[in-house]
């Protein structure tokens, strides 16, 4: 299909002109001279055949019709420029972005990145950690981590890594007060977080006891903050498996019962859909795939 465009010499004096509200300003920052902005604008007025600025003298203000063109043609801009970028960086191959839960980023994820930093030692990975919804306005990310799997507009998504849950403690809170059964939970403390608020609840009910009384709840805003007070002896949580498997290898905690084991929401992959078939990034997620199928 044939695309009927204006000049784009002419559509960049137009955006930088209205964006900076003068020729002048426009001209310093394009490097040219005023009267080649005026020019640039007059050409792209007469193509589509209409005024874009009102002016007085050598003050120019947006009209209706150049008012209702500027935000399209900054819209169609910003893309343009966005997708070079990507596609330099790509090209480069030195550059991840990477946005992923703080729970499965200390836990999981960064006891392992030596792997793939030694199979790619080419690459910059850029870790930021975050729970916040995904959206096309906050996807400053070449992939995501979140758990469950969503349909998010715009983005692709694959499960990789399943999570169950059973309760946890740190090896000295064990030796004071031994957990032989469910019903040994109530001399304790249990640990909630808010990111995780009926996970309690639930795994009580799969072991057969909903009505539990513990000794006492302490509640934090993260669950990072909750497996962290269980591994320094402040009460028993509910610890993700695989996620902790460090720890419990380490020593750090302890499963004092064998389950139920709970399935819950595991944690998937989220590319833009304009990364879709990207090496590099199509490597990551392959590589997150490789390490969860270790991990089970």
């Amino acid at each position: 299909m044939s695309r009927r465009l204006p000049p784009l010499n002419a559509l960049r004096a137009f955006e930088s002109a209205a964006r900076l509200g003068s020729f002048s300003a426009a001209a310093e920052a394009l490097h040219v001279t005023h009267g080649a902005i005026s020019r640039q604008v007059q050409q792209l007025e007469d193509w589509l055949g209409f005024t874009l600025f009102e002016r007085r003298g050598r003050r120019v203000t947006l009209n209706a019709a150049g008012q209702a063109y500027l935000p399209a043609l900054q819209t169609a801009f910003d893309g343009i420029a966005g997708a070079t970028e990507a596609l330099t960086a790509r090209r480069q191959g030195r550059r991840l972005q990477i946005n992923v839960t703080p729970t499965l980023a200390m836990h999981w994820l960064l006891p392992r990145l030596t792997r793939f930093q030694l199979r790619y030692p080419g690459v910059e990975l850029r870790l930021a950690t975050s729970d916040a919804a995904i959206n096309n306005q906050n996807a400053d990310f070449d992939i995501a981590i979140r758990r469950s799997q969503e349909h998010w507009r715009g983005f692709v998504a694959h499960a990789f890594l399943a999570e169950r849950e059973l309760p946890v403690c740190s090896p000295a809170l064990l030796a004071r007060h031994p957990i032989a059964s469910v019903a040994d939970l109530t001399q304790h403390t249990l640990l909630h977080s808010e990111t995780r608020p009926v996970a309690w609840e639930r795994w009580l009910a799969a072991a057969g006891a909903p009505a539990l009384q513990p000794a006492a709840t302490q509640h934090f805003d993260h669950y990072y903050l909750a497996l962290q007070a269980a591994i320094d002896g402040l009460g028993v949580t509910l610890g993700p498996l695989p996620v902790i498997e460090e720890e419990l290898a380490s020593g750090k905690l302890v499963a004092p019962l064998p389950g139920p084991e709970v399935v819950v929401k595991g944690y998937c992959w989220v590319v833009p859909q304009s990364l879709v078939g990207d090496e590099l990034v199509s490597a990551f997620c392959a590589w997150l795939e490789e390490e969860a199928t270790g991990s089970e």
